[in-house]
């Protein structure tokens, strides 16, 4: 059995070095530890330094370079067939640009919230609502304190079941609807890049 080289390759992967070996982008194994070795620090990619962004990257280009290099090596592809890098600061972001933008969310969040909640309230009239419930149940409309206190208490405790977590604390170790959210944007930005670079390659070819 001759030399072979497995290579795997993930949607979306991070880099910091503009100088991109196969080993940063890829998961590699083979059944001969020298080839893989050499295919691990093998560089595929220089990018312009400091010229952060996001990169596609073709398999097929991959392979092309492995093969220039080791023409008796057999290469096996696992994974997608275009992937993006995402290249990062490798300094990180400001940490006071993250207190910000993260302080500026909750509010946006939280007035919104409010607001929604506000809204419903109006439209289907809870105090009238709860007048009609206190007369039924205790012949006195007025007798309002402990409806409108069950029904706070209600709603944030409904919010922490629905959100999954209140703080650190989580309920389950199910994902948040939010991290749910995300994870799905991510996904369809990166499907959204890939489908652009493809129609720009067929374009221009």
């Amino acid at each position: 059995m001759g030399d072979v080289l497995y290579i795997q390759t993930d949607k979306n992967r991070k880099i910091t070095d503009p100088h991109v070996r196969l080993g940063d982008i890829s998961d590699l194994t083979s059944n001969n530890p020298e080839v893989l070795q050499r295919c691990k620090v093998l560089r595929v990619l220089t990018l312009e330094s400091g010229k952060y962004g996001r990169y596609t990257v073709s398999v097929m280009k991959l392979i092309e370079l492995i093969q220039k290099k080791e023409k008796q090596v057999e290469v096996v592809h696992v994974g997608e067939p275009q992937f993006i890098l995402t290249y990062e600061d490798p300094a990180g972001k400001s940490e006071r640009m993250s207190w910000l933008k993260t302080a500026f969310v909750c509010l946006v969040t939280f007035f919104g919230t409010m607001f929604s909640i506000m809204t419903f309230n109006t439209d289907v009239d809870i105090p009238k609502l709860f007048e009609r419930i206190s007369s039924q149940f205790t012949s006195d409309p007025r007798g309002l304190a402990i409806l409108e206190v069950t029904y706070s208490v209600g709603i944030g405790i409904g919010v922490v079941f629905f959100f999954n977590h209140f703080g650190k604390w989580k309920i389950t170790e199910d994902p948040t609807p939010m991290e749910v959210e995300m994870r799905a944007y991510e996904e369809q930005v990166d499907q959204t890049i890939l489908e652009m670079e493809s129609r720009k390659e067929n374009n221009s070819g």
